[in-house]
This record gives C-alpha cells, sequence and structure tokens, in this order.
C-alpha cells in the first residue's frame, strides 16, 4: 500500500467528521504541489466530490448537482488511476449518479460510504479516523452549524492575500 497520506487524510475526515469543507483543504493543498495546471486530475474529481456533497448537504440543490457532475465527468476519465487509489471506481461512479438523481429529485441529504477496495487502504482510514477521534462512518450531524456552514466561519485571510497578490502579478504583466 502506498497511497499520499493526504488522501487518506481525505477519506478518514470524508466518513469521520463528515467535514466535506475539511476535505476539499486536504487535497486541495496535495494538488497544488503535486498538478497544479492539470483541473481536470482525479485529485480535482475527488475535491468536487467532497464540495458537492458540501452542497449537498446545505441543501443548495443547484450547486451540488453542477459540482457532482463535474465530479462525475473528471472521474469517470481516471478509473483505472482510481482503482490504484484502493477505490472501487464503478462503485464510485455509481454513487455519483446515485447522488445526482437523489438531488434532481429533491430526496434529503445522506451521509455516504465512498467504495474502498483496498482492505489495507481502508484499515489505514480507520486507524486515522480513530487518532482524530472520530467514529468510522457515522453520520453527518446536520444540526452543527460550525460543520454545515464552515465555509462562513474560517478565516480567509490567506485566500483573500493570495489573490490580491494574483492581482497585482496580473496588472504588473499588463
Amino acid at each position: 500500500m502506498n497511497y499520499p497520506i493526504e488522501f487518506i487524510q481525505y477519506l478518514a475526515e470524508f466518513h469521520g467528521s463528515r467535514d466535506y469543507f475539511e476535505c476539499h483543504e486536504i487535497l486541495e493543498e496535495y494538488w497544488k504541489k503535486h498538478l497544479p495546471l492539470d483541473r481536470k486530475s482525479v485529485w480535482v474529481g475527488f475535491i468536487q466530490l467532497a464540495v458537492g456533497m458540501y452542497h449537498y448537504r446545505r441543501n443548495n440543490e443547484s450547486g451540488a448537482i453542477r459540482t457532482l457532475q463535474k465530479s462525475k465527468q473528471i472521474l469517470n476519465k481516471h478509473t483505472e488511476e482510481m482503482n490504484q487509489l484502493g477505490m472501487d471506481s464503478d462503485g464510485l461512479l455509481q454513487l455519483l449518479t446515485d447522488s445526482i438523481h437523489r438531488l434532481k429529485n429533491n430526496e434529503p441529504y445522506k451521509s455516504p460510504f465512498l467504495p474502498i477496495e483496498d482492505p489495507d487502504l481502508l484499515a489505514a482510514c480507520q486507524t486515522i479516523c480513530k487518532e482524530y477521534g472520530y467514529s468510522w462512518n457515522c453520520s453527518s450531524n446536520l444540526t452543527d452549524p460550525l460543520l454545515v456552514n464552515r465555509h462562513s466561519t474560517r478565516d480567509r485571510t490567506d485566500v483573500i492575500q493570495e489573490r490580491f497578490k494574483q492581482l497585482q502579478k496580473r496588472s504588473k504583466n499588463k
């Protein structure tokens, strides 16, 4: 088993804390270090999966559908890579299809289980989950505003500074 620790952490957060925003943060940082220009990488597909579930849980149906469809399009092109990452690619794509269908039929959010095929990966995720103090494959706490509305409670100083820096850079290049 040789999976990026960030992917294991992503899966532990996804199934333990159900903090999809944190899942997004973990894999985005990894993606930016390794494949920042590849917006169609498998990592972007997993990032969008977490973002889509975040929107679904918040009842943002249009945002969830749009993001989960993008995730499915990307991940559909990376089935072999998903399998190498210890996942059941067919099961994961079916989960996305089912989630989109549920959204379009106004069915309520329910916490998904990503189909982890490799028992060693599953054990590693469960171990990290336990170390973090989470129960494995628990349901989302829909009454926790810090979990459900995480985007509005975070410190965005670094994001704002980075955007300003990029804007200045573009202005100098004109």
